[in-house]
């Protein structure tokens, strides 16, 4: 058994010897883009198992050991971690917890204190926590997060927007069931595998890559007939984790809807621009104003090359840049404004109505304040502007039920449907009165 050791301040420290005999329970967010970061972890030699519970009990082992009052993804996440320590699929001696760190304004920055916290009320003091940060927040001797390790992580997210993308737009149209689900773990494999060699970063094959996943969705059987489309926002959690929106996406499946889904990408650029606004606005360090910069412009010249690819197949929706996506939101909200998501949120919203995307889910724990002044508190302005948005927020708390969050989003489904249903025989009525030139 690896030797436990501890720093100065009486942490924990994940060993080299512990990255050799321990397995790394890491929670799920974005379910394609974290396949990916598991496999990724796996090149480096880390054992990895991602955990993709969504029973309640998650939410009880998390109410027994979070307060009540907290972040309810910290709930979630803590409750998912200490329900799979429980859960006699591993040796508790054998097992890390891995969990983000972001080092900014939100109570995220505390998940792995409040973890701590919780393993040692649960009597659990002897399994180490690991801190993903690019903060330099916390260091351990067994785990660290190397220029290759990042690259490859931030190209697994950009990918796994794309594949996503794709995705949603041929799953509810598919003519033979699972095919889309089967070319998502056929690229989740091919690009992982992919990072073992050399290559694998330069432009011009991360270009042929963005094209080839692409053109392979877009070679799916589909039936495209009318449906209603739905946007999903929110917190950056609750919007993407199954466990946190109550499969949210499989629900609007269910409910004969095509979902879209903002990807990651804007949120990584959101991120750089936040630095360098914050130099404008406050002053501060030049070569984080400088680093944050190239950084951004290099992600965004990413997000081009994804979208060139998309508009290879004019069947699909083409997501929009993330300077277009500022600009929409510049006219609500000031770009200082980042906690949470900050104005981001408001501009997907934005964005989303733009392109002609007017029903919208958006979703927020009860209680993360930023994101109810982002998100709920600008519906009204919204809706003064464009009267064609159709939005529902929802929160998300231990105490809210399935069933009456169901019911809320149904609602807002009836009105997309009357509108949906009125625009169908608005055009075909313009379809009729259309004289016929071709006539001889």
């Amino acid at each position: 058994m690896a030797e436990l050791i501890y720093d100065k301040d009486g942490r924990l420290l994940f060993t080299k010897e512990m990255k050799q005999e321990y397995t790394l329970l890491m929670p799920q967010m974005l379910p394609v883009h974290f396949t990916m970061l598991k496999y990724i972890l796996e090149l480096h030699d880390y054992k990895v198992d991602m955990l993709t519970t969504t029973h309640r009990g998650i939410v009880d082992e998390g109410l027994k050991y979070v307060h009540n009052d907290t972040c309810y993804p910290a709930l979630l996440v803590i409750g998912q971690l200490i329900d799979a320590v429980k859960s006699g699929k591993y040796d508790p001696h054998k097992v890390g917890l891995m969990i983000t760190q972001t080092g900014g304004g939100c109570r995220a920055s505390n998940y792995i204190h409040l973890l701590r916290k919780a393993l040692h009320r649960a009597g659990y003091d002897y399994i180490p926590v690991v801190s993903v940060n690019l903060s330099g927040l916390e260091k351990n001797p067994g785990f660290s997060l190397g220029l290759k390790l990042i690259r490859q992580m931030a190209y697994s997210m950009i990918y796994g927007d794309l594949i996503v993308h794709m995705a949603n737009q041929c799953r509810p149209y598919e003519i033979i069931e699972g095919e889309t689900d089967r070319r998502i773990e056929k690229w989740v494999n091919h690009l992982t595998s992919e990072f073992k060699g050399k290559g694998s970063f330069k432009t011009k094959h991360i270009r042929e890559n963005f094209n080839l996943i692409s053109d392979d969705f877009a070679s799916i059987p589909v039936k495209r007939v009318p449906k209603v489309r739905v946007g999903i926002v929110g917190e950056i959690y609750i919007k993407y984790a199954p466990l946190g929106n109550n499969n949210l996406e499989e629900f609007l499946r269910s409910e004969d809807c095509e979902t879209i889904v903002p990807g990651l990408t804007d949120f990584i650029i959101f991120k750089c621009d936040n630095r360098v606004v914050d130099h404008e606005i406050y002053g501060g360090k030049f070569l984080t104003y400088f680093g944050a910069g190239l950084l951004e412009k290099y992600v965004i010249k990413l997000q081009r090359y994804l979208i060139e690819a998309v508009k290879r197949h004019p069947e699909f929706r083409v997501p929009c840049t993330f300077e277009h996506l500022k600009k929409l939101a510049g006219d609500y909200l000031g770009y200082g404004n980042k906690m949470g998501e900050g104005w981001l949120l408001t501009g997907e919203m934005l964005e989303l109505i733009d392109s002609n995307i007017n029903n919208i889910v958006c979703t927020q724990p009860f209680g993360c304040l930023p994101n109810h002044v982002v998100g709920k508190g600008m519906v009204r302005k919204i809706k003064d502007n464009l009267p064609q948005a159709n939005i529902v927020t929802i929160d998300y708390d231990p105490g809210a039920t399935r069933i009456n969050q169901e019911n809320r989003i149904k609602l807002m489904l009836a009105n997309a449907r009357m509108s949906h249903t009125k625009s169908i025989l608005k055009h075909s009525r313009i379809e009729r009165c259309v004289p016929n030139t071709n006539l001889n």
